[in-house]
């Protein structure tokens, strides 16, 4: 079976965890055979590290014959382009979240790739570690009984303190639904399945936001999209569930996930995370027990979820971290907002199929 190469488009903030996996522990799996950025100095400096050829323009990276599959880590805005002309170039492709800013962006990066029978993965792959694959056996080994609810939160008081070029997650394509919420609603999907509607409030606390981190210390950003979003979701399944993403909260005590069941309760770790910790309390217990993770991905390991698509085609079989689910995950974080601004339920127009463990 020929190892699929890759070949990346962005080398930002989220590039070297990538780079460090995919040229670390899924080396022998795939191979990294190009970088490229818009900022010359990034790829250079990418090139140099992990001694992988740099080619200039996004361009002939994507069109070159060294490449199977494009890794586009560019931000929310330039992921329609850099998708579509990937697979207009006959490559696969495997993009960060979201999988793109719009639904009709994202369908027609679909629909051509099902023409052209090519694949089309998306980030997260944090579902596929150690810590949220141990949930999902637990669910389907009727630990909890019937999932009847579940609860997700995710809220902080944004990126400007420490990220350094955070402006973009002002901007369409960012908010904390659009760049946290895949995360949550992703590992939701493993878990428990597509939604079926959905209801919601957003708003925008703050017009502007004072960038604090380097090299931007002292730059007002001005808030484009809302910033406190709380939405409701039905399943398919039956299950009702709730979720808040926020980036104007300085702190909180909720989990990040919960889900209830007929017969006990499973906290669900961060879904930012591969690992742990997992708790359940079965609804005779008095104590929480604390489960050991199953399989080896409980550390770091970005990359794993374009590793099992590159594996997946050359076995003839789905890839779980799948634009299907991403495009559903997208149209329910839209959901939440149409459902915001209308004052009506939003009855999502995708669904998905759960993915296979892991």
């Amino acid at each position: 079976m020929s190892v699929q190469r890759i070949g990346i488009v962005g080398c930002g903030n989220i590039s070297g965890i990538y780079l460090t996996n995919l040229t670390g522990m899924f080396g022998k799996r795939v191979k990294v055979t190009a970088v490229t950025d818009l900022i010359e100095e990034k790829a250079v400096k990418a090139s140099e590290q992990y001694k992988i050829p740099y080619i200039k323009k996004t361009e002939d990276l994507i069109s070159g014959s060294e490449t199977d599959i494009i890794l586009n880590i560019t931000e929310p805005y330039n992921h329609y382009a850099v998708a579509l002309a990937a697979v207009k170039a006959g490559k696969h492709v495997y993009s960060e979240k979201p999988l793109c800013v719009k639904r009709e962006e994202a369908k027609e990066v679909l629909t051509l790739a099902a023409e052209k029978n090519l694949r089309v993965g998306n980030s997260p792959d944090t579902f596929l570690g150690a810590g949220i694959q141990t949930c999902r056996k637990l669910i389907d080994d009727g630990w909890i009984g019937k999932p009847v609810a579940a609860t997700a939160c995710m809220a902080n008081h944004g990126h400007e303190h420490w990220h350094p070029g955070p402006a973009f997650y002002y901007k369409a394509g960012g908010g904390p639904m659009f760049d946290m919420g895949p995360y949550y609603l992703t590992c939701l999907v493993n878990l428990l399945g597509p939604v079926v509607r959905v209801s919601g409030s957003a708003k925008k606390t703050f017009d502007t936001r004072t960038i604090t981190s380097e090299p931007l210390n002292g730059t007002v950003i001005d808030v484009e999209v809302p910033t406190h979003i709380a939405g409701v979701m039905d399943f398919a399944s039956g299950v009702v569930g709730t979720i808040i993403t926020s980036f104007d909260v300085y702190s909180h005590t909720l989990p990040w996930v919960e889900i209830y069941g007929s017969e006990g309760t499973l906290r669900v770790p961060d879904p930012n995370t591969f690992g742990g910790p997992v708790y359940v309390k079965r609804y005779r217990e008095e104590e929480w027990s604390e489960i050991p993770l199953l399989g080896e991905y409980a550390e770091n390991s970005r990359g794993l979820g374009i590793t099992d698509m590159a594996e997946a085609i050359g076995e003839g079989r789905p890839h779980r971290a799948n634009g299907e689910m991403a495009y559903h995950v997208l149209d329910v974080m839209h959901g939440f907002h149409d459902a915001s601004a209308s004052g009506k339920y939003y009855e999502p127009e995708s669904s998905c199929s759960r993915p296979e463990p892991l």
